[in-house]
């Protein structure tokens, strides 16, 4: 009788500990421009694995910093190299470096009401053009790409007091999406949207105007779910979810 109870004992303080880590949730802090991408790939990632996964969506300087100060995610898939490069250096991934998944597209978009149609670079230059949605460049790589962009286009002087700066290249989007700016310059993630390719067009940026994108991971230590942090993101890195990143805006590294 007394073995039959330190048996009962034991699945009692064992079978609740074993069940919170295998339900336990991944919690992944994804760059802004990834919102319209990641979604679907989560839904294909726990149909294959069971594992529950939940997303966090903000600039990439937002979501280090909220690692920086304890935030509980256990997989950081940032717009640059540099935002992971200062987790790693805190001593809280479980990398050397960071993980490069993808690269990102910076674009021209407007309405199709918009003055700046139809789309060039010279649009920029019109006198007639009162504001340019771009990302913080402080904040968001796209915002240093496009920084970097109109700087080496020579369009500081044309754009002088024009620009609408907006906290990440999401919200950058929605700027130029709701009239708020005439023309933006978003991710290529957020221009193939189904609601942004009908109510607009856009044109890639000159390639060489403005640094690679490189987006880069980092498994996190602290995150309670490290192996499924592994496990998505050698998800992520495979040939079929490759493919489809790229139908989505986000080319192969």
């Amino acid at each position: 009788m007394f073995r039959r109870f330190l048996f009962f004992l034991f699945l009692a303080t064992t079978l609740p500990i074993a069940f919170a880590q295998q339900q336990s949730t991944l919690r992944i802090a994804a760059a802004a421009d990834l919102q319209p991408v990641l979604p679907p790939l989560i839904d294909q990632f726990e149909k294959q694995t069971g594992q529950k996964v939940e997303a966090s969506y903000a600039s990439s300087a937002t979501l280090a910093t909220q690692i920086l100060n304890g935030g509980p995610f256990g997989l950081f898939l940032s717009a640059d190299l540099s935002f992971p490069q200062k987790v790693i250096a805190a001593g809280l991934a479980d990398s050397a470096e960071p993980v490069p998944y993808a690269r990102g597209t910076l674009v021209l978009w407007a309405r199709n009401d918009s003055p700046a149609q139809p789309l060039s670079i010279d649009s920029l230059r019109s006198p007639s053009l009162r504001n340019v949605a771009v990302a913080n460049a402080e904040h968001a790589p796209y915002g240093r790409a496009a920084k970097a962009a109109i700087e080496k286009l020579g369009l500081t002087e044309a754009l002088k007091g024009k620009l609408v700066v907006a906290e990440n290249i999401a919200q950058t989007a929605e700027y130029a999406d709701s009239g708020n700016a005439e023309v933006g310059l978003i991710s290529l993630t957020s221009a193939l949207t189904p609601r942004l390719s009908s109510a607009g067009k856009y044109i890639e940026m000159p390639g060489d105007s403005y640094p690679p994108i490189l987006q880069g991971a980092v498994v996190l230590k602290q995150g309670p779910a490290l192996a499924e942090a592994h496990r998505f993101l050698d998800f992520l890195l495979s040939p079929p979810v490759r493919k489809q990143l790229a139908e989505r805006g986000l080319k192969a590294p």
